[in-house]
């Protein structure tokens, strides 16, 4: 059997949008930890410097090579194996990090319903989660696509119906004050902007499925500039009428049904328990697109013989189900694992493995210059290097303030270093049937 082309641009979007933000959920701590003002301009500064470049690089590369695999795929084609290998490794190290959350995010939701629940319970709700998700992946990739762009939709609909309502209960300006009074400046920057990236990251995640994409040399830089835009969006404008409707120092983590009581009037009443299903809606479909993208990647090392052969087979649906289960599986042991001082280590390990896909690009611009697809970057090789290096500089700087903090950055970059020694060594492990065979 063979993988199906089932995903066209508006089903792509909704997993763009899910792979990479899934709402404003979460822009409340970063309002909580920096101030209203500074928490607009770094959700505005950051798409411009760190997602623009991202989408362009990203977009030229899904175009010059649309094929499964996505970014492991076009690491193979400029340096071969050994560092496909390495950016796939990195990729599954931060997923085990960034995969955890999503149950957790879910958990902060269903405690607006349920706020006693035990710890064995949230840790079956967490698993269910994840098996959910696991359910909706093995149906395809076009119901994951189907499923995405209904609670696509119904996450959009809550937060603008909480702005509408919230507009006419405005006060005071929803930038005042800017920062808050006893923060560090640098620190909060830090904190901020880390928060931000990880809101306005992983543009290629999608990418591992593009095999599975309808004319995908066309769709898939086409659904990234919808989704950009969807993205932001949809944090400025729950953000702005709520911050001028409420008391910002109040927001807490999970805190969006509270928000909607504070800044709604009556209307809130409504809204709030709506934002709360639309937070566990929004949180099972992160797990579910992010899935979808990462069960990709063991499916094309397999295929590479670089994993078991059965990881590579696919179903009657088009799907390889076995790379997803196995993939469920791993994600359902970490779950129980406490990665909280671990997500600086989730945005260290991402900013590598972007490295290696943005001086692909570069390297195929010079060795191959004849290869393009339907969209491509309008800027020499130089312009090309310039543009891929933003992101990585954003990236730098968020990781090195980070580690001035000695609580999450030494954690960080302990997780980090082991999780890159052991990928030279996995390739030589998953590397040594194909020698023998040989």
């Amino acid at each position: 059997m063979k993988l199906r082309k089932s995903l066209g641009t508006l089903s792509l979007v909704f997993i763009l949008y899910f792979t990479t933000s899934g709402g404003a959920f979460t822009t409340e701590t970063l309002v909580h930890e920096v101030g209203p003002g500074l928490a607009l301009l770094i959700l505005l500064v950051v798409p411009i410097v760190y997602s623009v470049p991202e989408i362009l690089v990203v977009g030229e590369l899904a175009s010059m090579l649309p094929e499964e695999g996505g970014y492991y795929r076009w690491v193979d084609r400029a340096f071969g194996r050994f560092w496909a290998f390495q950016n796939g490794w990195l990729t599954w190290m931060y997923s085990l990090v960034d995969m955890a959350i999503y149950p957790i995010l879910f958990i902060q939701y269903l405690n607006w319903f349920f706020p006693e629940l035990s710890p064995a319970a949230k840790w079956v709700v967490q698993l269910g989660v994840i098996w959910g998700a696991t359910a909706l992946n093995l149906s395809g990739a076009l119901r994951v696509g189907r499923w995405s762009v209904l609670s696509g939709f119904f996450v959009l609909a809550a937060f603008a119906a909480l702005a509408l309502f919230s507009l006419p209960h405005m006060t005071h300006a929803p930038w005042h004050p800017f920062a808050t009074a006893t923060q560090d400046p640098m620190k909060g920057m830090a904190v901020g902007v880390s928060i931000a990236l990880w809101n306005y990251f992983g543009w290629d995640n999608a990418s591992p499925a593009l095999g599975e994409v309808k004319d995908a040399t066309r769709t898939y830089p086409r659904a990234l500039a919808f989704a950009l835009p969807l993205v932001a969006l949809g944090y400025f404008i729950p953000l702005l009428p709520t911050l001028g409707a409420s008391d910002w120092t109040t927001w807490q983590d999970g805190g969006w049904p509270q928000v909607a009581l504070a800044s709604a009037g009556s209307a809130g009443r409504v809204i709030a328990p709506w934002l709360a299903i639309a937070g566990m809606v929004s949180a099972l479909s992160l797990f579910s697109a992010l899935l979808l993208s990462f069960s990709r990647v063991p499916f094309v090392m397999a295929e590479d013989g670089l994993l078991p052969e059965l990881l590579g087979r696919v179903d009657a649906r088009g799907t390889p189900r076995k790379a997803v289960i196995v993939a469920s599986v791993f994600y359902s042991a970490f779950v129980l694992l406490p990665f909280g001082s671990l997500v600086v280590a989730d945005t260290l390990l991402y900013s590598l493995a972007l490295g290696l896909e943005a001086a692909a690009l570069v390297a195929l611009r010079t060795r191959e210059p004849e290869l393009r697809g339907a969209f491509r970057i309008p800027l020499g090789r130089n312009g090309v290097a310039v543009l891929a290096a933003m992101p990585l500089l954003v990236m730098a700087f968020v990781v090195a303030m980070s580690f001035l903090d000695g609580e999450y950055g030494t954690p960080a970059l302990i997780g980090a270093a082991v999780a890159i020694v052991l990928g030279p060594l996995a390739y030589r492990f998953a590397s040594r049937p194909r020698r023998l065979v040989a």
